[in-house]
């Protein structure tokens, strides 16, 4: 026998030595792996809008879950570099990145266009821009694999909303062709710079100043956390010379990096961030030292037209926070459905299924509440008054739950695969890190919860909106039984009431986190009870309606023991990956 025979004889008998390890989710579609997403775009999506858009969601999936997430995989470990000097020693200031973020963006702002395809006709074959629920569900598909990116392409968007809106007729002429352009090589990409050393959440503090110089404006101060650093042009507040303190001196400023001639505009990357996650995407420090700008509308609204920006990008966090979500919640169950731990599946011991609902709940309660805020953005787009009271409550409740949930939902799926899920061959140890930056942008926590308690309900009185858009869901959703749907009401009733009190408090700080958690809750439950009760969507959201009930809105005594029958049949049904039929779901609901 040759040596040749020797070896294959032993490779015959060897075992595998990966077969103790459970796969990821590399090289699978993340739309067909979607089921709820599939049904609730068919819900929120017109026929014709699905017919015409589903194809790019199925491509998108599949870039997803192969290219992109290979890509970004890449990215992760080769973070950008900054050049400060050219070899003559002028200081014009470039950012490397690797070729793995080059190839992302083509697919990003070439390929899909995310960039333009709230603003014009032309994208993905579409004659008219696209609808907020489908321009949200590509960014959901998306950040599956590549979360640092979405910045960039985020506000790129968000930048082109305000420069339409508020900019002069002559600066749209000069910056929207760009902005919108469908060439990567004329493409300008933008970015909001906002946080200063004086100024994060106390936006009021800012000290960047503006001086008039003819028909521009110069710049000079100091910028500490300027992610996308090296866009093409840059959003951001100053204070005219003269204009009183506070946010009400502050006005709204676009920066181009390079000027009309082709020269860079006189302000530096100083330096970039060493960040705990979104490491593929460049944030730094900008020194202005009298830059060219252009002033963006009315010199006394800036911080008011600045956050439109602000508000957008905060749905798009919590857009983000529920992509994130589901991408643990893949992983988990992959690593759970092949894992084999004391001669069974881990998927079959109780304390685990109960650990992976926990990562599901909040995954689907996210996804619900996005999909309703994107479908009335789109109402409210189109004119409706209490579709903008609706944007106004749902977009920082969006934001603020889904991303203190991303938090847990990361750590619970890296616990889920146990050991691997901390080293950083696989996703689980990125998807950790990535997770916290959702509570820190465009808003602390607290900055949210505030927003929602004491300016959308004591001020705006959004949550009228929100109760009323509540109420007529409970109405349709006449395959819901009685004594559920009365559950669901009074727990609504109870969350509004609350924040009511809290809004009316001299100190609504004690409480404003919980007030804003219940409005979430409760909302949450009666939209995917809603949803589970629609034709053609499984039934099993009509379960993870009472999870959210029973665990998040009703009050539990921790030490009594649990009668919680009707809860391992629903685990069962959830987990088994196939629908479930309205009428069991209906049954758990009042076991």
């Amino acid at each position: 026998m040759s040596a040749h025979d020797v070896r294959g004889a032993d490779a015959a008998v060897t075992p595998d030595p990966a077969r103790h390890i459970s796969p990821d989710c590399a090289g699978l579609n993340f739309y067909d792996l979607d089921r709820g997403f599939r049904d609730l775009l068919k819900l929120y999506l017109s026929e014709a809008d699905h017919r015409q858009l589903e194809p790019h969601f199925r491509r998108l999936g599949e870039l997803a879950g192969g290219r992109l997430d290979r890509l970004s995989r890449i990215a992760d470990k080769h973070a950008p570099v900054l050049n400060p000097r050219d070899a003559y020693g002028r200081d014009e200031d470039w950012i490397d990145y690797h070729p793995a973020y080059r190839d992302m963006e083509a697919i990003a702002f070439g390929d899909f266009q995310f960039h333009a395809m709230s603003h014009r006709g032309g994208v993905l074959g579409m004659d008219r821009p696209l609808p907020a629920v489908a321009k949200y569900a590509f960014q959901y598909l998306f950040v599956q694999s590549e979360f640092g990116l979405m910045c960039p392409i985020s506000v790129s968007d968000t930048s082109t909303h305000l420069i339409r809106k508020f900019a002069s007729d002559e600066l749209k002429d000069y910056l929207l062709p760009k902005m919108l352009s469908a060439d990567m090589a004329t493409l300008w990409k933008g970015t909001q710079f906002m946080t200063e050393r004086a100024g994060g959440s106390d936006v009021g503090a800012i000290e960047t100043i503006a001086r008039r110089d003819g028909d521009v404006w110069r710049l000079s101060g100091d910028k500490w956390f300027c992610s996308h650093a090296d866009a093409d042009v840059a959003l951001m507040l100053a204070r005219p010379e003269g204009a009183p303190s506070g946010t009400r001196g502050l006005a709204l400023f676009a920066l181009p990096r390079r000027l009309k001639d082709g020269r860079r505009n006189t302000y530096r990357i100083v330096r970039l961030k060493d960040k705990l996650g979104t490491r593929s995407m460049a944030s730094g420090e900008i020194r202005l030292d009298n830059a060219v700008a252009y002033l963006v509308g009315d010199p006394t609204q800036g911080l008011k037209q600045m956050m439109e920006q602000v508000n957008l990008s905060r749905l798009s966090h919590g857009v983000r926070a529920a992509a994130m979500m589901r991408r643990c919640v893949n992983e988990a169950m992959a690593s759970a459905g092949a894992r084999v731990a004391f001669g069974r599946k881990v998927i079959e011991f109780p304390l685990l299924r109960r650990q992976l609902m926990k990562l599901i709940v909040p995954s689907e309660q996210a996804l619900s509440m996005m999909m309703v805020a994107a479908s009335a953005m789109d109402r409210a787009n189109a004119g409706s008054d209490e579709a903008k009271d609706l944007v106004r409550i749902l977009t920082p409740l969006l934001k603020y739950r889904a991303c203190r949930d991303n938090i847990p939902v990361a750590t619970g799926a890296m616990e889920t695969r146990g050991g691997n899920g901390y080293i950083e061959e696989w996703v689980q140890a990125r998807l950790v890190r990535d997770a916290h930056v959702g509570v820190l942008w465009e808003g602390t926590s607290n900055i949210n919860a505030l927003d929602i308690i004491t300016r959308a309900v004591g001020k705006s009185a959004a949550h009228r909106a929100l109760a009323a858009a509540m109420e007529r869901r409970l109405s349709e959703a006449k395959d819901l039984p009685e004594p559920f749907a009365r559950r669901l009401r009074t727990a609504f009733d109870r969350a509004v009431a609350f924040a009511e009190r809290v809004a009316d408090d001299r100190v609504p700080e004690h409480s404003a986190r919980l007030a804003a958690s219940a409005l979430y809750h409760a909302a949450s439950a009666i939209v995917l009870a809603w949803e589970g009760c629609q034709a053609d969507v499984d039934a099993k959201r009509l379960l993870l309606s009472r999870f959210v009930l029973e665990h998040r809105l009703t009050a539990k005594d921790p030490l009594a023991p649990a009668d919680d029958a009707w809860e391992r049949d629903a685990i069962a049904l959830v987990l088994a990956g196939e629908p479930v039929p309205l009428d069991r779901a209906v049954a758990c609901l009042t076991a």
